[in-house]
């Protein structure tokens, strides 16, 4: 397949970087100033992945070569149209939540806007870089940036957000020592870390077991960067504790980014044959995700805090993505990469909405949102279509990719995993029907309590006075426009993931599926 060469995979990730460089120097001069260059970096990414999904649609896959080195000698970046579908994700992501981000990170981290915006730039490095590159090693570089600007990124929340970060290093350090033996592994029979070389190289060395090995060691280690069950112990606390935006922004990206990188390496850079009947590891990862599916679902039921029951549907959820992998046949796989992208919108609005009702109210447990929703209607219900799409309800994204995961059990025959998707349905509607009744019930007016102090608090804590601010905002107002534009725009999302979900399969997942899969 012929390569376009091309600036715009360079550009999609080199924009938060070069500026997340500048801005501390930005925010010396004047700090105000650190947000629009935040915003516009972010913008001229998340444009620079629209043009080059375009592009690869239209001539097919781009290329760059950095430094004019062609690989595997030098590091090089590739767009296909599976890579080109989630720039466009991330990237948005990136953007929407940044939106959101300027009145929340000042009520939640006074003070500490510019660090935040420019740790918050090196993410998305992060994050698009995983994407975007060729090299397997260089794959490894980023998930390290993408990891340790999440730890950062949790640790500022309040509370208990130390320990909560310093577990998620200790296990997402782990998970990074899985996956740098695995490079070191396949390299040492290889003799190549890219990707493309790879392909080519490693069918002839599936008998060895240093390429098994390496296999191993490369699964283990995303499957604790994705919080697969049973080795999911540190996202629940992580999202919980971090700070609003940072929850939303970690649960829409990090974990994404870690089932992307299983499936491009288990069925592009691996031939599918390997991992499903030389080294049958797509039957154990069947059983691990039904297994996350459904005790992610009981888990988040048994919440009381509303970011820690989203937190376990997040475990819940990442078992929907690894059980399509896992049937590995083309429908499942399909439904896999769809409930990737919709998994991304649904839980990052979620997180959202749940951000402005703490920003507004200071309420994070459940029973204190009864009756929300006549004092945030708009709030209360962009956060019902997350959840109807979660739950799986047409015309909404998630129900089309649980459509597609349920048509591949059928196909493949898999008549318990087609039972357990239906039951972690049934268990969804649970855990989001109890947060909807509240929001919709008569009642009284959320009063905070308990360690989140309320909207007074935070206002006191970021310096002001805390009955003016009451005065000027109140307390049972709706969010302000900036935090609930973004929430628009991804309920909007979501429905059009439903409505379109056709032309994406077909013009997105379909030509790039693997030669190998049960059609």
């Amino acid at each position: 397949m012929t390569l376009q060469q091309s600036a715009l995979p360079i550009l999609i990730v080199a924009s938060p970087l070069v500026a997340s460089f500048l801005l501390p120097l930005v925010g010396w001069w004047r700090r105000e100033a650190a947000y629009p260059v935040f915003l516009g970096a972010l913008a001229i990414s998340a444009g620079a992945s629209v043009a080059a999904a375009q592009a690869v649609l239209a001539e097919g896959p781009l290329a760059y070569h950095l430094g004019g080195w062609a690989p595997p000698w030098g590091i090089a970046f590739r767009i296909d149209l599976l890579a080109a579908l989630l720039l466009v994700l991330l990237s948005g992501m990136g953007l929407a939540v940044g939106v959101f981000s300027k009145r929340s990170v000042l009520r939640e981290l006074p003070e500490r806007e510019v660090p935040f915006y420019t740790v918050y730039l090196l993410l998305m490095t992060g994050v698009t870089g995983m994407v975007a590159t060729a090299d397997m090693f260089n794959l490894y570089v980023f998930l390290e940036i993408a990891s340790l600007t999440s730890y950062a990124l949790v640790s500022i929340g309040s509370g208990r957000a130390v320990v909560a970060a310093f577990r998620y290093l200790v296990l997402g350090t782990v998970g990074a020592a899985f996956y740098l033996l695995a490079v070191g592994y396949l390299y040492s029979v290889a003799g190549t870390l890219n990707m493309a070389d790879l392909a080519e190289v490693l069918p002839a060395l599936y008998e060895s077991n240093a390429v098994r090995v390496g296999f191993a060691f490369f699964v283990v280690g995303m499957a604790i960067k994705m919080a697969l069950f049973p080795v999911h112990a540190w996202l629940p606390a992580a999202y919980a504790h971090a700070p609003s935006a940072v929850s939303a922004i970690v649960a829409a990206t990090t974990t994404k980014v870690a089932a992307y990188a299983l499936i491009r390496v288990t069925f592009f850079v691996f031939e599918p044959r390997f991992a499903v009947e030389l080294f049958p590891v797509t039957a154990l990862l069947g059983v691990a995700g039904a297994v996350a599916m459904v005790l992610g679902s009981v888990l988040a039921i048994a919440q009381t805090d509303l970011k820690r029951m989203l937190a376990y549907s997040s475990v819940a959820q990442v078992g929907y993505i690894v059980l399509g992998v896992g049937m590995a046949n083309a429908t499942a796989l399909t439904g896999s990469v769809l409930h990737l992208v919709n998994h991304s919108v649904m839980k990052g609005c979620l997180f959202l909405a749940a951000g402005a009702i703490l920003y507004r109210t200071g309420c994070r447990e459940i029973v204190q949102l009864r009756h929300l929703s006549r004092r945030m209607p708009w709030t209360a219900a962009l956060f019902s279509v997350a959840a109807f799409s979660m739950i799986g309800l047409p015309p909404f994204g998630g129900f089309f990719s649980k459509m597609y995961l349920i048509l591949g059990a059928i196909e493949g025959e898999q008549w318990v995993f087609l039972a357990l998707i239906l039951l972690s349905s049934v268990l969804a509607l649970a855990y989001f029907a109890n947060v909807l009744r509240y929001l919709y019930v008569p009642g009284e007016a959320p009063v905070a309590a308990g360690p989140a102090g309320g909207a007074e608090a935070a206002a006191n804590a970021a310096g002001g006075q805390g009955d003016e601010v009451r005065e000027r905002e109140g307390l049972a107002g709706e969010a302000p426009l900036p935090m609930l534009a973004p929430m628009f725009a991804l309920a909007v999302a979501i429905l059009l993931l439903g409505l379109l979900n056709g032309p994406i399969v077909s013009g997105f997942l379909e030509p790039v599926l693997p030669e190998g899969l049960p059609r």
